[in-house]
């Protein structure tokens, strides 16, 4: 379903591996404080259906640093709120000189069916509960400024990963690169089926055991409304899963914390987990931009 159309980066699970180091090695060069004009005169349209900050600001910032010219388009206060399709409007920003689309929506699949339908590069910044491509590379990109290789790192992920596009594309990234990766949380949000995500992933019900000897953990966002949905109490959740300092002591000494983003600080980790010495959040979001300079100039051919 993520095979790239016309340049579009819409997933990681159908990425070659040699794909993968292509933007990394891409974002490498990129540097926002000494820009160049490689997409000079280039229109990128910004479509989000779905709230963003800093997924939306840092592709937003990456493509004006290289010179383009930028329009954002949100569902509410345009004719997508009149009920417009999907592939209407598509067909509406490129007949207006999109050069590119990036699109954030709440549906699995939706950046996929765009990239079928208009000759232009799309770029997949997050869709329903499928992925979210460009999170998981400024992820890879962190771990690899502080660790040697993905090879043989050992990962938990722990919170809600039956929601999490985030968690499906990181889940896919460091397998192909032979990382060792445990899913930590209740069974309503971590399945027996997420196994089936990629070969070799294990579950675990203990966030103490799933953090024995771990070198990366992650993470995730959870929401209140879902633990309500879930009939699973806050204070239950906070008690067996929020990653404190003392179940930080259980990982690696060098271990990394992460966290997509938006935190709940007192949910799904403390105020002092988030601002440790060994949390690189803040680095996640700095490395956005540098991470979408790349996947935006090798989407319109300007990566050489």
């Amino acid at each position: 379903m993520t095979k790239a159309v016309h340049g579009s980066l819409l997933g990681i699970e159908n990425l070659e591996t040699a794909d993968i180091l292509g933007y990394l090695k891409l974002a490498r060069r990129m540097n926002p404080l000494k820009p160049r004009p490689l997409l000079r005169g280039k229109r990128i349209l910004l479509l989000f259906y779905e709230p963003s900050t800093r997924t939306r600001t840092s592709f937003e910032i990456a493509a004006k640093s290289m010179g383009a010219m930028t329009t954002l388009v949100l569902s509410s206060g345009s004719s997508i709120e009149k009920g417009e399709s999907l592939l209407d409007t598509a067909y509406t920003l490129r007949a207006v000189g999109a050069d590119l689309i990036v699109i954030r929506h709440p549906h699995a699949g939706a950046p996929f069916q765009m990239a079928q339908n208009i000759d232009i590069p799309v770029v997949n910044a997050g869709d329903g509960m499928h992925e979210h491509p460009s999170q998981a590379l400024l992820d890879a990109y962190t771990i690899l400024q502080h660790k040697k290789t993905l090879k043989g790192l050992k990962v938990a992920i722990v919170g809600d990963i039956y929601h999490s596009r985030v968690a499906r594309s990181a889940i896919h990234l460091l397998s192909k690169f032979g990382a060792q990766i445990t899913l930590c949380g209740p069974p309503e949000f971590v399945p027996e089926m997420a196994t089936t995500l990629a070969p070799g992933l294990q579950i675990s019900r203990s966030a103490e055991d799933s953090l024995h000897g771990r070198d990366v953990i992650m993470v995730l966002r959870v929401q209140k409304e879902r633990l309500a949905g879930k009939k699973i109490k806050l204070e239950d959740y906070i008690a067996r899963y929020q990653m404190t300092m003392a179940r930080l002591k259980l990982a690696k000494k060098d271990a990394l914390v992460m966290h997509p983003g938006p935190i709940i600080r007192g949910l799904e980790l403390t105020w002092e987990v988030a601002d440790c010495a060994q949390s690189v959040i803040v680095e996640e979001v700095h490395n956005g931009v540098p991470v979408r300079m790349g996947i935006l100039a090798k989407a319109l051919g300007k990566a050489s």
